[in-house]
């Protein structure tokens, strides 16, 4: 019979056995180092000058003096001196200066941490995660990065979202206060979106690219193009607003018909035009100008054209384009002018168009 136990080699107490106190005080000892053990360090390969009664070491590679040949096994300083206690696989070790839980797999200290992790139904980091987010992570910053070569990658790095069908969603939700304020995917189509909204409810397409072509479309830019159904007339010498009571297209409402000038709906750059067309009213030695104004009292730099020849009714026409920058609210009117003869700027040929370039 054996005269201690298997697993932690405490010593038995013998038949007949004088001061079996010794012997049980022993086993005693061997059980207070070893249960919940925790280790103050598993670096050191020389025991520690001073050491208190009770510290416990893992002893590290190439160990000296009274340690000399305890290579990782457990050092317990009890009763004025060094004890061994060697490993046995499974045995589990918490690491104090380093916040590490080891496990002893026979033939050395690893982490209790796995290096592959399969078909986990939760994952929480910082957080709980729950069956709606089975992945959760409370964090202030994440990184990804690449694999080098010099490590055995490619220097590349990938990260692949796919979805089942075409009409299932696939993005990023990028909230406050958890509410929704953009979506970046491809939302009901393969079709790539960006969207915005103000309240998590309403969304906007502020970008959208056409996946079987790449061409880009940006939905919500302001853009118009207004034109007059009947014939403007115009007096000698005073400049004059057109009235341009119908559009072709108006996105977003810009283009005010009913005050005949466009409202800018956001800061931005805006590219303009406009034609006007001559009508007779009386003789053709009119002489038409036109040009944009801005908030009904600024010229634009580089708007104003103007035709001085003879016209001729119905043909002699005026082209403007300008750029200018504009403030959310500012207006810009197309105005007309004649010189010399009254006359008409005609109907359904005379028209104002723009829209936000940046």
């Amino acid at each position: 019979m054996s005269d201690a136990t298997t697993h932690l080699l405490l010593p038995y107490i013998l038949a007949a056995q004088a001061q079996k106190h010794v012997t049980h005080n022993e086993a005693l000892r061997i059980l207070d180092g070893l249960v919940q053990l925790s280790v103050l360090d598993r670096d050191l390969t020389a025991p520690p000058a001073g050491p208190t009664d009770g510290d416990r070491y893992i002893v590290g590679s190439g160990a000296t003096g009274d340690w000399a040949g305890w290579d990782l096994n457990v050092a317990l300083w009890t009763d004025g001196a060094w004890l061994r206690l060697p490993p046995r696989a499974g045995w589990r070790a918490w690491v104090e200066d380093e916040g590490l839980l080891l496990v002893y797999d026979g033939a050395g200290w690893i982490g209790t941490t796995p290096d592959v992790l399969q078909n986990m139904a939760l994952l929480g980091l910082g957080t709980t995660a729950d069956t709606s987010n089975p992945f959760s992570a409370k964090l202030n910053a994440a990184l990804w990065t690449a694999k080098t070569v010099a490590e055995g990658g490619t220097g590349d790095l990938f990260y692949t979202m796919n979805k089942e069908a075409a009409g299932d969603d696939l993005g990023l939700s990028l909230q406050t206060g958890f509410v929704t304020k953009a979506l970046v995917g491809l939302f009901g189509s393969d079709r790539f979106r960006l969207a915005v909204s103000a309240d998590g409810s309403t969304f906007f397409d502020g970008l959208s690219v056409d996946n079987a072509t790449g061409i880009v479309d940006q939905p919500r830019l302001p853009r118009f193009k207004a034109y007059t159904n009947y014939d403007n007339y115009v007096g000698v010498g005073t400049w004059t607003k057109i009235g341009l009571n119908n559009t072709d297209t108006n996105d977003q409402g810009a283009f005010d018909a009913a005050n005949n000038h466009f409202v800018a709906p956001v800061d931005g750059t805006y590219l303009f035009g406009a034609t006007l067309l001559y009508k007779i009213n009386a003789s053709a030695t009119a002489r038409m100008r036109g040009r944009l104004v801005l908030n009904a009292t600024t010229e634009i730099r580089g708007s104003l054209g103007e035709i001085s020849a003879t016209h001729v009714s119905l043909a002699t026409a005026i082209w403007l384009q300008t750029m200018v920058p504009l403030t959310a609210g500012d207006t810009v009117e197309l105005q007309g002018y004649f010189r010399v003869a009254d006359g008409y700027f005609a109907a359904d040929h005379t028209s104002f168009w723009g829209c936000k370039i940046g």
